[in-house]
């Protein structure tokens, strides 16, 4: 089900919310009917897929308990084993099994053997990359004695399912919801709910009136990558520059607001990171629960940067790679991770060996710039037509000549750099709260409705498909 779809808005929505609230005096019942509801919602569109989210509850929930009441280090280890791999290997058959069948066939090709290995058609489940990830995180704060075990296991199953945050994050780690599940509010927040509405219609409009304009552009051009010039070329990569980050950023809002809706504090997911100083402070702003997971469960394990500069750089490369390779089963996740990790080494490089001190309007964009020519490997189907794209962009394919001003007006191309400015002067969205007053209820009202207005055809958001 969709957050940007009728059903929701005028049927789910209202339903839940209202229950949710009413039902307030019975706690038990009050979370199984979260719990239910939001199985309704990850169900819509394949609900055999709502047995793949139990069976992930329920090892991870009776792990946990293991891992509590063991008193010995070698059966926690033994149970947080259980865990990774019920977790990881369900990602993997899911995710990776056609993706290394299909590499495996290239390289025997290329080997000239004969025999071929049998590519399975697997429906990728939508968001295993993130319930799988929020369950793991349980298992693993309870071994290193970071939370205490879920209270029960509705308490656990409304924490993994809650539908907000279900199919696309944030990542919401159990500490940061503990206290509340616990002390779950009796009464609506009205200052509360004022603010979850902002978040959520702010959201909306970022996906519906400007990731869903600026697609408009980039899709057409990309849909033939082999016709692109140097104009096009990067007419196509700002507009998609645009569409993935209000995608995602209206996404993530969304689900914070409905999260506050419900009374819930979700933590910020993205901070303005086409504002971003470098690399590292780009990674400290974009998707920021992913970098707070890749930093804590891959980054500090591999000894951070405990062991010399060397080893830091190693494990920020390792990093990089398997965010990437989380990101999609394909060439070109793996050589953007790798281009990231890449980029981070070099930003650390300058920052301990030269540290000249760059003018803030340079430095933002010139990592723009990075993370523009990133995003090529990012939207590429495979590393042919990133090459085609990135042959475009060098003016390696020509420049157009006959390109007029009505064909970049047909193309939106004057909605892309609005969204662009958008995105480097207006102030994030967590650093302005509305407040409670008839004008801001008037103008959030006429948003929403002009942005349900434009509920005329599917538009599923970007990160569903990883």
């Amino acid at each position: 089900m969709l957050f940007n779809s009728y059903v929701f808005i005028l049927l789910f929505l209202p339903l839940v919310l209202a229950a949710w609230w009413l039902l307030s005096p019975w706690s038990q019942v009050r979370l199984g009917f979260l719990v239910a509801s939001s199985y309704v919602f990850y169900g819509w569109w394949h609900w055999e897929f709502t047995l793949l989210l139990l069976a992930s509850t329920l090892v991870d929930y009776y792990v946990g308990i293991g891992i509590d009441r063991s008193r010995t280090k070698s059966t926690k280890r033994w149970l947080l084993g259980l865990s990774l791999v019920s977790n990881l290997g369900m990602l993997a058959y899911f995710k990776y099994c056609g993706f290394f069948a299909e590499s495996m066939n290239q390289l025997l090709d290329a080997l000239r053997f004969g025999t071929m290995m049998n590519v399975p058609d697997i429906i990728l489940p939508v968001g295993i990359s993130f319930y799988t990830f929020q369950t793991l995180t349980y298992s693993i704060d309870l071994y290193r004695g970071d939370v205490k075990p879920a209270r029960s296991f509705l308490h656990f199953a409304a924490y993994v399912s809650m539908f907000p945050q279900l199919i696309a994050g944030p990542i919401v780690r159990y500490s940061d919801v503990e206290n509340q599940m616990q002390e779950l509010g009796k009464w609506p927040d009205w200052n509360q709910q004022c603010q979850g509405l902002w978040f959520f219609v702010v959201g909306m409009s970022q996906k519906i009136l400007i990731a869903d304009s600026v697609a408009r552009v980039a899709t057409p051009l990309l849909a033939t990558p082999e016709t692109l010039q140097f104009i096009t070329g990067w007419a196509a990569l700002l507009a998609y520059t645009m569409q993935l980050y209000f995608d995602f950023a209206g996404y993530s809002n969304m689900a914070i607001g409905l999260g506050m809706m419900l009374g819930f504090s979700f933590p910020q997911n993205f901070d303005s990171p086409y504002q971003a100083t470098s690399i590292q402070n780009f990674w400290r702003r974009w998707h920021m629960t992913l970098s707070s997971f890749l930093r804590d469960y891959l980054y500090i394990p591999l000894g951070g940067n405990r062991f010399g500069k060397f080893i830091s750089y190693r494990n920020l490369i390792v990093v990089m790679f398997l965010g990437g390779f989380w990101h999609g089963a394909g060439w070109t996740f793996i050589l953007w991770g790798l281009l990231h990790g890449c980029l981070l080494v070099l930003n650390g490089l300058y920052r301990d060996h030269i540290g000249i001190a760059v003018p803030k309007p340079i430095a933002i964009a010139f990592t723009f710039l990075c993370v523009m020519l990133g995003w090529v490997l990012f939207r590429s189907t495979d590393v042919n037509m990133a090459m085609i794209w990135y042959r475009a962009i060098s003016g390696w394919n020509g420049i157009e000549r006959d390109l007029s001003v009505d064909t970049l007006a047909t193309l939106g191309f004057a909605t892309t750099v609005l969204a662009s400015l958008f995105c480097w002067f207006a102030p994030n969205t967590w650093n302005y709260r509305p407040k409670l007053s008839l004008g801001t209820a008037i103008v959030l009202s006429l948003v929403f409705v002009f942005c349900v207005m434009r509920f005329d055809a599917e538009s599923p958001f970007l990160y569903f498909q990883f």
